[in-house]
């Protein structure tokens, strides 16, 4: 079996003695390349290079984005039997695709021996959304959602490190200034029907859709890695409600209502249009404004290692 290793050395929970650990518990695998990335993009090219030359297995070795890579890079020539198996070994701030499957998110040098357990793993096929062109594992979203993903992306770039709290600090920045009375959403959705003033949208693949430290969140919580798309559209900015609705959402017993926003479960396809560009976010990463995205499910997209089905 041939496997690529594809490291993100810049993840937030790698560090050279993550690598250290990596290289000694590979050292005795002559048919398993390791390679690290050097830019964003990078690990696209590197799995697109492995599909095409035959690779088995690609692993992931980082955080969300570097699986978002990987999964883009992987299905270049879009969905076949020659597309390799996935890996994931996570090493970003929150993990939420290993998360999702039930997968702990323990550090490498805590389990040295959990990559020859992922290669040896049982594999099942897990569906994936698309944005326009680019696939998603977990979720995508336009408007504060993804407001807070361009914000904390901008002090990365300052040098800080991407923890809960930067998250928690941007996010009541952003709420502080976006405007909560004019909702600029528009949503198209498969039968044909369109909903009107949304301020914001989260299209997920599976639940939840993210954590908040140990704490999920489930606005959509009927939504799986086997099943269609789902949909948050959220209709009202008030300061109280959007506490109240994020702490129903928080939790292993979610309650999800409708008064505050449209919860959708089950499309296979929908479009978002905006009266203006907006920011733009897919799994995580901060993406280019846009006006219009039309997303679609992508059922058995991919056949993932270690998977282990409906979130629990």
């Amino acid at each position: 079996m041939r496997a690529l290793v594809v490291v993100n050395p810049r993840a937030t929970a790698m560090s050279p003695r993550e690598l250290d650990v990596l290289s000694h518990a590979l050292g005795g695998e002559t048919d398993l390349e390791v390679t690290q990335t050097e830019h964003r993009g990078h690990a696209v090219a590197l799995a697109c290079g492995a599909m095409r030359n035959g690779t088995d297995v690609v692993v992931a070795l980082g955080g969300d984005g570097t699986v978002n890579e990987v999964i883009n890079g992987l299905l270049t020539d879009g969905v076949h039997p020659g597309v390799p198996l996935l890996g994931v070994v996570p090493a970003g701030s929150t993990n939420v695709f290993v998360r999702a499957r039930g997968v702990a998110a323990q550090p490498l040098e805590q389990d040295a021996g959990r990559l020859d357990r992922i290669l040896r793993q049982a594999e099942r096929p897990v569906s994936l959304g698309m944005a326009d062109d680019r696939y998603f594992c977990f979720s995508a979203g336009l408007g504060f959602d993804a407001a807070i993903v361009h914000g904390v992306e901008r002090q990365r770039l300052k040098n800080k490190r991407s923890t809960h709290a930067l998250y928690a600090r941007v996010g009541v920045a952003e709420f502080v200034r976006s405007d909560r009375r004019h909702p600029r959403l528009h949503l198209e959705l498969p039968d044909g029907s369109r909903l009107d003033d949304v301020y914001f949208t989260i299209v997920t693949n599976t639940d939840p859709w993210t954590f908040v430290g140990n704490r999920p969140l489930h606005p959509t919580p009927e939504t799986t890695f086997d099943s269609n798309l789902g949909l948050y559209g959220r209709r009202r900015m008030g300061v109280t409600g959007m506490l109240w609705s994020m702490a129903r959402l928080s939790g292993n017993r979610p309650r999800v209502g409708s008064r505050g926003a449209y919860v959708l479960h089950d499309l296979e396809h929908l479009t978002v249009l905006a009266d203006e560009p907006v920011p733009f976010q897919i799994d995580g990463d901060a993406a280019e404004s846009r006006e219009k995205v039309t997303f679609r499910s992508v059922p058995a997209a991919i056949r993932v290692l270690g998977a282990t089905g409906a979130t629990p």
